[in-house]
This record gives structure tokens, C-alpha cells and sequence, in this order.
């Protein structure tokens, strides 16, 4: 008879809201609720994140909560090659200074509270291709915004596959990684056409044009002041979601099931959306869209603790190509915020429909 594996006991702490009592959770429930196979080598995965998420929530101070998913009998260093990815770009403009203090702004702000202007939740599988995510999803709120009609469902496979990286920032393209702003540089002229016309392959393929029927376009894009907490709040409040670029590589960000989120990791490697902010009990947190799908998380968000103007933590990104950097550049950067949240920042301007051909 085959015997599953027993955990060692570990208390278990306050639970929040959402949270999962795993203390007596097994490799063989894991793989029927996840509908995976037994592997050997893959149970001792598992054993060792369930020790990570048993003493992280046995943690009576604990703001978040660490739970199973598809990732947890993965080791760190495949999630971290199959689902982060490169971003954002160092040369682009700056947005300008907008003259609103972060005291007029509301308390708190979330764009899904607008119908239409974020579309569901996304997938990004097993390809570095989350800087087309975030991109492609901003590109779609923005779209929604400008014509006050729900957003379609666009194209990252057309980011992926045509969008050019000539000097391999952030990655090498496609499925290898790259940036939102040189994606949002590709649409100016390109345009982007439907998921429906473009489907996602989760592979970099080839660029086919045959298959790009533009249905919106940007005249351009800015990107915010790296570090400054209060450009990040002002626009996400006054603009519109923001493509974003975070450190997700750790197992915190792997197992992540819920709550605000407090790792303090710096090295940046994956491109996100920020739909808004706000507060519980007290603790202040950044709205974060994934692309994970809607199953990892906060049914595909995540909560980023927020600290305030002039309060957010820093640290150095030793690691440079792990996330903005383009070939040759290794200097170190410092990045601020709860994972990195406020290194760097972008979102289109300008965003319209079009009913026509674009060459690209």
C-alpha cells in the first residue's frame, strides 16, 4: 500500500480571511486536486514548499498567507524561469510632473470598480512573455478609458511574436523577455489587433502578419519617475491602470494565496498591471494584476503592501539582467517599494481605435 507522506506538525497561527488550514495536507491530495501525476522527485518538491508555507502561516503577525497551487511542487529556480520575465526599457520619456498632492487624491481607488476597463484575468503559461502581458492589459484599459466602451481582448501573441528588441532590453524578445514601453513602441506604428485574430501560443514564433487586423492604437507613451511614490499613486488614480514591473522571483510571490503581501526582495523580474490602492485595517496596499490566471493569488491579484510617501523601503537590484537592463549593462539599481513595486512604471497615451491596415 502506498502511504502518503507525513508533514512534520507545525502550529498553526490566526488564519485570514481565505486562508486554508494545510496542516494535514498530503503530496497525494495535492495531485488530485491539481490533477497531476506522482513523481518522486516532485514530492520532495512539494514537502519542502509545504514546510515554507506551514511556518510562514503559523505566523501570528503574518499579513498574508501562503497556500497551494499549481506552483508548489515546483522548485523556485523553474518558477522563476518559466513564469517571470523581463522588463521595462531605460529609454523612453519621462512622464511630466503633474501638480496634484497625494493628500487630494482619494483614499482609495480601483479601476475594476468601472465596467469594462479591466479585462479578466490572464495566463501568460510557461513563456517569459509577462512584459506583453502587462503591456497588452494596459494597452486595453486605456483603450477603454479613451472611448468609454469595454475593452476588447487583445493580443499578446502579436507583442510577442513581432515586437522588436534590437539592443536585448530586458531579455532577448519574446518568449525570452523584453519591455513594455518597447511594446507600447511597436503599437504606435503597428497597432494591435484581438486575441481572436492573434490567438496566444505561449512560444515566440514568427511574426504573421496575416493575422494582424489593428482595432486600436497608441501615439505614443510615457514612463514615471523611477522611485517617486507619489507619480505611481497620482496616476493610477488619474490615468489609468499602469504597467509595472516587480521582484516576484522568491517563493513568497510562488505560494502567494493571499492577504498583503510583505517580501522585501529588490531584484526586479516581472511585469505586472497596478489597478489600484487602498487599505485593510489599517494597512495600506497597492491592487497588482497577474498573469498567472485567475486561480494563483487573489483570484489573479496580489495585495503589495504600501507604506506611504517618503516611507516606502528601498534596496539594490544586484541583478540587472534579471530585469531592465539591456546587454552589456550590469550596474547595480535601487529600486523602492514591497517587491520593487515603484522601479519602474508606463502606460500608452493617446489610445484610439482604427479600422484599418497598418504596415508594420
Amino acid at each position: 500500500m502506498i502511504r502518503a507522506p507525513v508533514l512534520a506538525s507545525v502550529a498553526v497561527g490566526a488564519m485570514l480571511e481565505g486562508e486554508r488550514d494545510l496542516s494535514g495536507y498530503t503530496y497525494y491530495q495535492y495531485l488530485a486536486e491539481f490533477g497531476k501525476n506522482a513523481d518522486s522527485s516532485r514530492e520532495q518538491i512539494f514537502t519542502e514548499n509545504m514546510a515554507f508555507v506551514l511556518k510562514h502561516n503559523a505566523d501570528e503577525s503574518k499579513s498574508w498567507f501562503a497556500t497551494v497551487n499549481e506552483f508548489s511542487d515546483w522548485t523556485n529556480e523553474e518558477f522563476r524561469a518559466k513564469r517571470t520575465g523581463h522588463s521595462p526599457h531605460p529609454f523612453v520619456r519621462l512622464a511630466a510632473k503633474q501638480n496634484i498632492a497625494v493628500s487630494d487624491l482619494p483614499d482609495s481607488f480601483d479601476h475594476r470598480d468601472t465596467a469594462g476597463v479591466v479585462t479578466p484575468v490572464k495566463n501568460q503559461a510557461s513563456c517569459g512573455s509577462c512584459w506583453a502581458f502587462s503591456a497588452v492589459e494596459t494597452l486595453e484599459s486605456h483603450l477603454a478609458i479613451a472611448t468609454g466602451e469595454a475593452a476588447p481582448i487583445l493580443s499578446p501573441q502579436q507583442i510577442v511574436s513581432c515586437a522588436p528588441n534590437p539592443q536585448h532590453c530586458g531579455g532577448t524578445g519574446g518568449c525570452q523577455g523584453s519591455t513594455q514601453p518597447l511594446a507600447f513602441n511597436y503599437t504606435m506604428t503597428a497597432g494591435i489587433t484581438t486575441e481572436a485574430s492573434y490567438p496566444y501560443k505561449g512560444v515566440t514564433g514568427t511574426c504573421t502578419e496575416s493575422q494582424i487586423a489593428p482595432v486600436a492604437a497608441n501615439d505614443g507613451f510615457v514612463q514615471l519617475e523611477s522611485n517617486n511614490y507619489a507619480d505611481l499613486l497620482t496616476a493610477v488614480a488619474t490615468k489609468g491602470p499602469i504597467a509595472i514591473s516587480v521582484a516576484a522571483g522568491g517563493l513568497g510571490w510562488q505560494l502567494y494565496g493571499g492577504g498583503i503581501f510583505s517580501g522585501k526582495s529588490f531584484v526586479m523580474d516581472h511585469a505586472v498591471q497596478l489597478v489600484g490602492y487602498g487599505s485593510d485595517k489599517g494597512k495600506m496596499y497597492w491592487t497588482v494584476r497577474n498573469s498567472w490566471a485567475a486561480s494563483w493569488g487573489e483570484k489573479g491579484y496580489i495585495r503589495l503592501e504600501r507604506f506611504g510617501e517618503g516611507k516606502e523601503p528601498c534596496g539594490v537590484d544586484k541583478k540587472p539582467q534579471d530585469g531592465d537592463a539591456c546587454e552589456g549593462d550590469t550596474s547595480p539599481r535601487t529600486y523602492c517599494g514591497t517587491s520593487g513595486i515603484l522601479s519602474a512604471s508606463s502606460y500608452p497615451t493617446n489610445m484610439k481605435k482604427v479600422s484599418f491596415s497598418v504596415e508594420v
